[in-house]
């Protein structure tokens, strides 16, 4: 009797796939098939960039929120980004997030439960990422290019609250930071939600990055403002566009 094979297991699932793309990489190509494959590249990023910009350029200002996918329901950090947007609702701004489970689930229902703009900017993975229910319907995107998709939420943000997570979170975080310190962007308020979560992420770019090896200006952290409650953070957005008497309909 013919035996059926078991299903490879998910992580040897994921290398066998991380083996196939490095041996595609270094596969050699005729010129016909890299020049059809990076035009056809070519117009899918144009098309992405334009439906984006299609879509985002008629929202109300939005403040994106940053953090991880894998945050339960239960916890201290999803309640807290949830009521973060709520709060962000009440002062005007709409909210952007990642679109997919976690903390940007949570944001996305707090803008909702607030009867605010709630825009999810998802992404194709093979893994964790699938659109929350709380988005709404024409605001929710999806993206194949990370670069694409990091356009969107820099061009069309007037702040960045980060709570706890991941490389992905430290990935749109370290992109705010360099945008703004290379004055690509304006300088718009970066907020860390979590005092003991960054500590030691903040210490180590100020000793380490800074101190001892003179990697950053000691006047780089002033572009971070970090902050423990919901209305804390929603405050250091409210006070830094009161500075130039702007409120959310500018």
């Amino acid at each position: 009797m013919k035996r059926t094979p078991k299903p490879a297991a998910p992580a040897q699932h994921a290398q066998d796939e991380s083996e196939r793309r490095i041996r595609k990489a270094f596969k050699r190509k005729g010129w016909s098939e890299v020049k059809a494959n990076d035009s056809w590249a070519i117009f899918k990023i144009m098309s992405e960039f334009v439906e984006g910009f299609e879509a985002m350029q008629r929202i109300r200002p939005c403040v994106s929120i940053f953090g991880s996918a894998r945050t339960a329901p239960e916890r201290a950090e999803y309640l807290l980004a949830e009521e973060i947007a709520f709060l962000l609702t009440g002062y005007g701004y709409g909210v952007i997030t990642g679109g997919g489970p976690g903390i940007m689930e949570a944001a996305n229902k707090g803008a909702q439960r607030g009867g605010g703009t709630s825009v999810g900017l998802n992404i194709e993975l093979p893994f964790e990422q699938a659109p929350n229910p709380y988005i709404d319907k024409e605001k929710s995107l999806h993206f194949d290019y990370f670069f694409v998709r990091k356009v969107m939420f820099t061009k069309y943000s007037q702040g960045f609250i980060v709570l706890p997570g991941g490389f992905g979170t430290l990935d749109e975080l370290f992109e705010a930071l360099t945008l703004i310190q290379t004055r690509k962007i304006g300088r718009f308020p970066i907020i860390l939600v979590g005092r003991s979560y960054w500590k030691g992420l903040l210490d180590w770019v100020k000793h380490t990055m800074g101190d001892r090896n003179a990697y950053i200006n000691p006047t780089d952290l002033d572009l971070i403002t970090v902050v423990d409650t919901a209305q804390e953070a929603v405050d250091a957005i409210d006070a830094f566009y009161s500075k130039y008497m702007l409120k959310p309909n500018f």
